[in-house]
């Protein structure tokens, strides 16, 4: 054990090096990556309120909130279950810039920078997978509790939406709705793989930098990061084309992912090369209260397929599947119209439900 741990020391201190040089070396810095989302949400027209909720002594979570305040509750119209919106891997609040008016017309809407991601704390995690996923979920709850929300609709996107899943299932009472958009992490690794489930861009990556964190090549690029990225994402360029002429949408993500990496170390202590979960959700969703509606939202030309929704499906009639036409792996920017639409319909009929079901009582 002594000699593991000497052998294991200078590793660490070479990490400890490489932490303190990145941020001299890249043209990051946390004031950049404010000014990058300040930039991207300046299309979004509903007012809201942004904060960092302190989650413990040490952590919070960046928050975004639209009509945080409740309507007053009545027979004839309860307020709609607060929806919560949770980004995929490298992401953050401001990629859902379309989708934010729309979702919160009828509603309150929260979104979210998971923990260390985005304008969240960026904290240690365990090195072990279940406790890794262990600490998103806690800090979901604890970010709810502090939010003061009875209970939620998750909605979320790849990484969100395999970390939805697993606060489903330690915490069924909190839950109104899964909301899973191209969920990460669902589908075992098979025997001889022949597709992936993450994107293209991040296994690009991947490939060279696999002994590293996934992304880390980004870091290492130093200046050349943002060039990097416009050249790898030059598709968000389009998919954020009705809103942005720029490199608005790469300069952002450039942002959120240059930073000290903790989230991101979290994924890949989760995942089995090139992006398979060493837990796969599928193994255990089945374990989800039947009380729980689930969605599945998936894009026709996606690298991800649906697979993993449809055989869920077989043992669980009641979920639901939609498939976006003309949408990849970000439905919800390659196609918002289409997206925002699905979800308002989906969140229509599970309250319609729900005051059928308490007029019935």
């Amino acid at each position: 054990m002594r000699r593991m741990a000497e052998e294991i020391q200078p590793t660490m201190e070479q990490s400890s090096w490489m932490l303190s040089w990145l941020p001299s070396w890249c043209p990051t810095s946390p004031t950049k990556l404010k000014d990058a989302e300040e930039k991207m949400l300046k299309t979004v027209k509903r007012p809201f309120s942004r904060q960092h909720v302190r989650i413990s002594s040490s952590n919070y979570l960046w928050t975004l909130a639209f009509n945080a305040q409740p309507r007053p509750s009545s027979l004839s119209h309860p307020p709609r279950t607060p929806l919560v919106l949770l980004h995929g891997f490298g992401g953050g609040v401001a990629l859902w810039a379309q989708n934010l008016d729309a979702l919160s017309s009828s509603g309150p809407v929260y979104a979210l920078d998971l923990l260390g991601f985005g304008r969240s704390s960026r904290p240690q995690f365990s090195i072990d997978p279940e406790g890794a996923e262990e600490q998103f979920v806690e800090a979901l709850e604890e970010w709810r509790e502090k939010v003061g929300l009875e209970d939620v609709v998750l909605l979320g996107h790849n990484l969100g939406g395999y970390l939805s899943a697993a606060y489903a299932l330690k915490y069924p009472h909190r839950v109104k709705h899964l909301l899973l958009v191209e969920p990460w992490g669902f589908p075992a690794r098979p025997e001889n793989p022949h597709h992936t489930s993450i994107p293209v861009w991040i296994r690009a990556m991947g490939a060279v930098m696999s002994p590293f964190n996934p992304l880390a090549g980004l870091r290492l690029a130093g200046p050349l990061g943002p060039m990097l990225v416009q050249t790898i994402r030059s598709d968000f360029k389009q998919k954020y084309s009705s809103v942005f002429d720029d490199n608005t949408v790469s300069d952002y993500i450039y942002h959120l992912n240059a930073q000290t990496p903790s989230g991101e170390t979290a994924f890949k202590n989760m995942t089995i090369p090139y992006g398979w979960a060493k837990r796969p959700m599928l193994e255990r969703i089945d374990q989800v209260q039947a009380h729980i509606p689930i969605s599945f939202i998936y894009g026709s030309r996606s690298s991800i397929d649906s697979d993993s929704g449809y055989a869920f499906k077989k043992t669980r009639p009641d979920v639901e599947i939609t498939v976006i036409r003309g949408a990849g792996h970000y439905v919800f920017a390659d196609q918002p119209e289409d997206f925002n639409q699905t979800v308002l319909q989906i969140l229509a009929r599970a309250e319609g439900k729900s005051k059928d079901e308490g007029t019935m009582q």
